[in-house]
């Protein structure tokens, strides 16, 4: 066997994922839900950019979430936006169904969501310039020093995503680990194309509601730091 030989070949390396896919039991409203409102608002991934016009059929500034969770607060602020379109991206099943049931419950159409790596989707669906917003709120703080490396908002990640982002787009981040909205402001204020629009972190914007989790929060004394940075 020659130094050359495929079975030499080191094995590629795994990508670090921020997520671990978990099971859970879908209620009998999700799975509702995901059969009658899912061939409607869930998209396929596909490894090529989609058509935001031909798929919400209208020309809209396009906002991008990344982990909605349960989807309370992607609803809320597509319902107090409908001028706008919201691409959502979340990897849990029960989470799709649970927005997928509340855009019924609502009616709102100015939602889409694709069930996939949010990484992946923004290499391969979303085009340069894209996007007029980013929404990432409360993602996993990884709060395990030795896990730190799985966190979503590193260099590489953030100069995708303001790649994507057309001139005076916005990233919104938001989290509740004072240690991990550290990092998000050293990594978000390294990024070139980024400027933030605060003097460190921002106070919460109107669009960001607030959660029942979060208030419980700020009544046990926790902190939310909000990071709001803009296209250069």
């Amino acid at each position: 066997m020659t130094a050359d030989s495929p079975d030499d070949a080191a094995p590629p390396r795994r990508p670090i994922r921020s997520f671990v896919l978990r099971g859970g039991r879908l209620g009998p409203g999700q799975q509702r839900a995901l059969q009658q409102l899912g061939p409607r608002f869930l998209l396929p991934y596909q490894p090529q950019p989609f058509d935001a016009t031909a798929t919400f059929g209208r020309a809209a500034p396009l906002v991008l979430e990344i982990g909605f969770g349960m989807g309370d607060a992607t609803a809320q602020i597509a319902a107090a936006q409908p001028q706008t379109d919201f691409l959502a991206v979340e990897v849990h099943e029960a989470g799709v169904g649970a927005l997928l049931k509340l855009i019924g419950e609502r009616g709102l159409e100015n939602i889409r969501i694709v069930q996939h790596d949010a990484v992946e989707v923004l290499h391969n669906m979303l085009a340069p310039d894209a996007l007029a917003g980013v929404h990432i709120f409360f993602p996993d703080p990884w709060h395990k020093k030795r896990h730190h490396k799985r966190r979503l908002i590193q260099p590489p990640l953030v100069a995708l995503l303001a790649s994507r982002l057309r001139p005076g787009g916005y990233l919104h981040c938001a989290t509740d680990w004072q240690d991990y909205a550290v990092q998000m402001l050293e990594v978000l204020g390294a990024e070139p194309l980024l400027q933030n629009t605060a003097d460190g972190y921002a106070p919460r914007p109107e669009h960001r509601p607030l959660t029942k989790f979060e208030a419980r929060g700020q009544r046990l004394g926790h902190g939310v730091w909000d990071l709001v940075f803009r296209r250069r």
